[in-house]
């Protein structure tokens, strides 16, 4: 007696004891789910990069713009957003939001809120040579607001073409160019837009904290009463993430229906039996009681890398579960005399093996990514394994000896319930036929055609983009269909994406998203540094993410820039800098530690944040530079090493390119390198255990590579779809892309196990395969659809992450279940004709 057979009399001899068993473990493991921290977080990936030790290095000891602080952007939309109703109307809303005690008391210090009707108000109080008398500092708001209301629309235009003359010899605290857009055409006097910074004090916390979030959602809500001269909008975390959590919750509202009803329907059809469906359904409920316990007692938070893996369990169940019943049906067809305990004796004994072999293949090969040095990676690794294992607890112990009871105790009380397996006649046997008839016929043409296919599908592999777009994370409006569904299920308006597209293609943002940071160590009071680095920003004119202003000029922060600034409010600092400037280009090149000096000494705030000297020497400079809103962070990485490579050649200077892109760039190629580690570790831990396992059973080493080759196949036709549909290939894909090896790695050994069973037993190849597609296919068929089905529907969301994710987890799915049955079988075929088993009966 086999292994398989002793294990099948073992679950259906002590039904009872198994059952009692399994529920006992379930119910404390599933304990551990009420420890869940329940809030969606995002996952934390950490680099030992240089360039991150460099950001940290930055961040430490030089003041930074932005330091515990958040912004929420108004932008003022319109034909000309410069009038004088226009910049009164935003003063006052400035008032409004001083006067609101919720966004008030979030505010910083200093400079709360910076706009350019700030900037016109000043330049016009400073003309007339008023100001708050007494008040040190720039005026107040109210004398903002009393000095435009008192001017004409014309004067108003005076001051603004001065403000904005391209010309001016200073720009003061606030350049006016970083508050409007940057297709203005410099000196003009009007504009289709400008923005206004509300800058709130997040105490150095990590999150945004919820008063600030409150804040936030204030200003939104005031600004649309208060702005109506012209049309506005308002930007900030807090709004991203209000309006991204109320798309979701819309999205499944729709979908979660639509779903349900596919995934019944479908198994409805399959299993045509309303007990059999409700038992699948409590299987999958336990499966994932299962895996959230699991993260539970491992202190595991819900993260955004984890949101795959439920879906990955859900397919898995919905496959065991159909194996398990299909092949009970089976013994029952075969012998209709067989009561329900021997019918399930025959049937585990008959799927035990390939599920088991699945689980361990499939849980051992998500397990090697705790190899990964990223916690996120660790985590990702043990909730797949333990849930993976799970599924074959709940349904490859729990399920059998519970149907089986249930039957039993139905067919005492006079319900007779044979039912014929799904596959074998109808539709779906014609269809799974196929599979059969190209196998026998032309096995070669059908490989052929895979091969060829994947090739392509690798070669697109290396085109795919790895980067990630923000943006492309952010709600879509609905479609015009969606306003005809009943009210109740109606989605909102959603501008958000249009907004940040807007802003990130308009204005110069203030986030240390949109920022490179140039560190620059060694002896930097040598001779000719202040030049070198004056190279290097003539250098970034040729950089495609560097944001270039409406005067043609860069967003630029360094020694350079403040030593000029400084200079030109102070008489003292000119006059070093002047005779540090030996050559006369205005860039000092001589004594420039006494340069240093002098700007620290008459601007000790300023100079804190591009000079940093320790125990009187100075150690480092920091040169910071705005990048476009939305830049590919790949291409932000090349063209910022380039630059520092230009001022660091040929000097002792060492020049590290850093900020948050680099570093988020060098954090997404490590955790592509871990992934794609794991996957090859994956592949070949599932080879070598199937090689084992056939080995054993079947005496024969090259059916596991076999069977694992569609899977491999299947995988290239992904990616070349993503390279297709324009998905790049990143964390997010990554992880989804796992779905389909699990998946496939099941799917393939069900029909692999089933046709060397069927082949051993019947002794000719063609029964065998059509006994395979007819019986083990059938299940195939109806998980594929219902779980591709099911994820599918997940396109119809307004989150474009939830629709990727639709889209690639049905791909994967489909893909997996064609080269289980129509790639596999050939390859079965011509394994069979060219090596076969040898003649020994199986273990």
């Amino acid at each position: 007696m086999s292994l398989a057979d002793r294990y099948a009399g073992f679950v259906t001899d002590h039904s009872k004891l198994v059952i009692a068993t399994v529920i006992v473990a379930t119910l404390v493991v599933g304990s551990g789910a009420g420890d869940i921290d329940s809030e969606l977080s995002i996952a934390s990936f950490s680099s030992d990069s240089t360039e991150a030790d460099k950001l940290a290095y930055v961040e430490s000891n030089f003041t930074t713009e932005g330091e515990n602080t958040t912004v929420t952007q108004v932008v003022v939309t319109g034909d000309d957003t410069l009038t004088r109703a226009s910049l009164l109307e935003t003063l006052r809303f400035q008032r409004t939001l001083l006067a609101n005690s919720t966004v008030n008391d979030t505010l910083r210090e200093r400079q709360p809120i910076v706009g350019l009707s700030n900037v016109v108000a000043t330049a016009a109080i400073q003309r007339d040579g008023g100001g708050d008398r007494g008040r040190p500092g720039p005026p107040s708001l109210d004398a903002q607001i009393e000095q435009l209301s008192s001017m004409s629309e014309e004067e108003v235009r005076t001051v603004v073409a001065a403000v904005l003359d391209p010309d001016r010899s200073g720009t003061g605290p606030v350049d006016p160019y970083t508050l409007l857009p940057t297709e203005y055409e410099a000196g003009s006097t009007t504009a289709s837009g400008r923005i206004v910074f509300v800058f709130h004090d997040t105490g150095g916390a990590d999150e945004l904290p919820p008063d600030v979030v409150d804040a936030q959602l204030a200003v939104d809500a005031l600004a649309g009463d208060a702005i109506t001269e012209t049309g506005s909008f308002v930007f900030g975390s807090a709004i991203v993430d209000e309006e991204s959590g109320q798309a979701t919750g819309e999205s499944f509202a729709i979908i979660s229906p639509a779903a349900l009803v596919l995934v019944l329907l479908v198994l409805g059809i399959a299993y045509r039996d309303v007990l059999d469906v409700l038992l699948g359904l409590v299987g999958v409920v336990l499966v994932l009681a299962w895996m959230g316990g699991v993260m539970g007692w491992a202190g595991i938070g819900l993260t955004q890398i984890l949101i795959a893996v439920p879906f990955l369990l859900i397919g898995l169940s919905i496959d065991y579960a159909l194996h398990v019943v299909m092949r009970y049906r089976e013994a029952q067809v075969e012998a209709p005399d067989r009561s329900p305990r021997a019918a399930m004796r025959r049937g585990v004994a008959g799927v035990v093996v390939a599920i088991g072999a699945a689980t361990v293949t499939t849980a051992v090969g998500f397990a090697s990514n705790l190899v990964s040095p990223i916690q996120s990676i660790q985590e990702f690794a043990i909730v797949s394994a333990a849930g993976i294992l799970s599924a074959f607890v709940v349904f490859g112990v729990l399920l059998p000896p519970l149907k089986m009871e249930i039957e039993e105790l139905l067919e005492r009380v006079g319900f007779t319930r044979r039912k014929r397996p799904f596959g074998q006649r109808g539709p779906a046997a014609r269809l799974l036929g196929a599979g059969t008839v190209l196998a026998q016929r032309a096995p070669v043409i059908v490989l052929a055609v895979a091969v060829v296919l994947s090739a392509g599908g690798a070669a697109a592999a290396t085109d795919i983009d790895t980067s990630i777009d923000q943006v492309d994370f952010l709600p879509r409006d609905s479609p015009a269909w969606m306003d005809s569904l009943p009210e109740s299920f109606q989605p909102g308006d959603y501008d958000v994406r249009a907004n940040a597209i807007y802003l990130n293609e308009q204005f110069v943002q203030s986030r240390a998203q949109s920022r490179a940071e140039f560190l620059v160590e060694g002896p930097v009071t040598d001779p000719g540094t202040l030049d070198r680095l004056a190279e290097g920003r003539r250098s970034l004119s040729n950089a495609s993410t560097a944001v270039t202003l409406a005067d043609g000029g860069l967003r630029v922060t360094g020694p350079g820039e403040t030593i000029q600034r400084v200079a030109a409010d102070n008489e003292s600092v000119a006059s070093v800098v002047d005779r540090a400037d030996t050559d006369g280009d205005g860039i000092p090149d001589e004594d420039l530690e006494a340069v240093y000096d002098a700007v620290y000494a008459a601007a000790p705030e300023e100079a804190a944040a591009v000079f940093y000297r320790t125990d009187g020497d100075y150690r480092a400079l920091r040169v910071s530079v705005a990048l476009r809103g939305g830049a590919n962070t790949g291409t932000v990485t090349e063209e910022m090493r380039g630059v520092a490579a230009v001022v660091e050649t040929d000097s002792d200077l060492t020049v590290t390119a850093t900020g948050q892109p680099v570093v988020q760039e060098l954090v997404q190629r490590s955790l592509l390198d871990t992934l794609v580690t794991g996957f090859a570790i994956t592949f070949g831990v599932i080879v070598l255990f199937l090689t084992l396992i056939f080995r054993r059973r079947y005496r024969t080493l090259s059916l596991g590579s076999v069977v694992m080759l569609p899977v491999v196949l299947a995988q290239a036709w992904v990616f070349g779809t993503m390279y297709l549909a324009g998905i790049s290939f990143n964390t997010e894909t990554a992880i989804i892309a796992s779905i389909g090896i699990g998946i496939g790695v099941d799917y393939s050994i069900h029909i692999g196990e089933r046709f060397v069973e069927e082949r051993r037993r019947r002794g000719d190849r063609g029964l065998a395969l059509r006994e395979t597609l007819q019986g083990t296919g059938g299940a195939l068929l109806a998980s594929a659809v219902s779980t591709a089905g099911g994820f599918g529907v997940l396109m119809l969301a307004l989150v474009p992450s939830l629709q990727r994710f639709g889209f690639l987890t049905a791909t994967a799915i489909g893909y997996a279940f064609v080269a289980s049955v129509l790639v596999l079988p050939s390859l079965l075929v011509l394994w069979d004709r060219y090596v076969g088993l040898p003649a020994a009966e199986p273990v």
